[in-house]
């Protein structure tokens, strides 16, 4: 039996369909494929942008806005540009986890966060659950970097063990003998004194602790904790308080009023120039530490920080403290890894980073440990005449 001369062209007509269904299907998948590589890159941001420390998550988001800017300017990372999606975590747990769950979502590729310690501590297992990476920005709790709620955690800021060795150097030098602490009653603030207490115990420094008074994360008067103090007599009191839109500024007028006795130390990483400005002529005369300083060497000639000094400066007329750079850093270091791994895949990029060493970035060469912490170098200053005047460093 032959086929009607119809059924074979109709055979054929279902063929040529068929090929340009395939033909526009591949170009519908190249095109798609293009389209992704110009898509950005979800950067997700979570930091206070209300309350007491809002203004200063407010001048991280800047210095990472600076930074991302920068990069973008470059070609991007991978050849994408990236896009910054800001979330305010009201320095508050449950606030950012909520955030933190927005921008996993939302598609976020990776999330820089962390002001406040309890916030960070909650929204780690979150995060990492999602297996999206995070990279914590300033805040110092110990436990953070325990690996429990991120077993791949990376912190930026210096830790507490750390900076309690800068401070206790610093009474142990100055044969301070009666310490008064006046702290922060979190994860933050407890870890802090705890670090100094073991580094004066591990110096051989003699030493009494006079007086110890705590505080919430959000108090403000202070006169009742540095009356207390101020009857003990101490040498030096090291004053914890990460509260630096409020908390700080308001506990050093409160200090110089109550004509605290001894040295007052702010714990390191808690003074910023918003912070001597609020606190005014109280302020002179504090001592602290810190890793950054925009304007001081070996800052002042390194070219990575002196792009991202001026970029911040064009962007918003602010002047970067330390913890705008390690916002930015944050951000640059991450950028670096994916440049060099060729992906974003958060296991790639954290293995990269942990244990590892990057040239020219805002803070110069640097490493950091097995376990995600950053390596610093220390700077003591001390508060003249409204500004800080570093006199030493931790090498000499």
């Amino acid at each position: 039996m032959s086929i009607p001369k119809y059924f074979g062209k109709k055979n054929k007509a279902v063929r040529l369909a068929a090929t340009n269904l395939a033909l526009l299907a591949s170009l519908v998948a190249v095109n798609s494929a293009a389209l992704a590589q110009e898509e950005p890159i979800q950067v997700g941001v979570i930091l206070p942008f209300s309350g007491g420390a809002g203004p200063q998550g407010e001048h991280v988001s800047w210095a990472i806005e600076a930074m991302a800017s920068l990069i973008n300017e470059e070609g991007g990372v991978l050849g994408r540009q990236l896009e910054l999606l800001k979330r305010d975590d009201e320095s508050t747990p449950a606030v950012g986890v909520s955030r933190a769950n927005e921008l996993l979502s939302e598609g976020a590729d990776v999330i820089l966060e962390g002001w406040n310690s309890p916030v960070t501590l909650a929204m780690q297992p979150v995060i990492s659950r999602a297996e999206v990476l995070d990279l914590t920005l300033i805040s110092k709790a110990d436990p953070i970097l325990s690996g429990e709620g991120n077993p791949l955690a990376i912190r930026l800021n210096s830790s507490n063990a750390q900076d309690g060795e800068v401070i206790a150097e610093f009474i142990a030098d100055n044969g301070y003998e009666r310490v008064a602490f006046l702290t922060e009653n979190d994860a933050y603030g407890l870890g802090a004194q705890e670090s100094i207490e073991a580094a004066l115990e591990a110096s051989g420094h003699t030493y009494e602790i006079v007086g110890i008074e705590r505080f919430p994360f959000e108090q403000a008067d202070f006169r009742i904790q540095l009356s207390n103090l101020r009857n003990t007599n101490p040498d030096v009191t090291v004053a914890i308080n990460a509260n630096e839109g409020l908390g700080m500024p308001a506990l050093i007028r409160q200090a110089g009023r109550s004509r605290l006795p001894g040295q007052l130390v702010a714990a390191v990483g808690t003074i910023a120039p918003s912070v001597i400005e609020i606190a005014g002529e109280s302020a002179n005369g504090l001592i602290g530490a810190d890793i950054y300083f925009p304007n001081v060497e070996p800052f002042a000639s390194n070219p990575e920080n002196l792009d991202f000094v001026a970029r911040t400066e064009e962007l918003h007329d602010y002047t970067p403290d330390k913890f705008m750079a390690l916002g930015a850093m944050g951000l640059q270091v991450w950028a670096k890894a994916a440049e060099e791994v060729g992906s974003l895949d958060r296991e790639a990029i954290a293995e990269r980073i942990r244990g590892g060493s990057f040239e020219d970035t805002i803070l110069g060469d640097v490493s950091f440990e097995e376990n995600g912490q950053l390596t610093s170098r220390h700077y003591l200053f001390e508060v003249v005449d409204g500004k800080l005047v570093v006199t030493a460093d931790s090498d000499g």
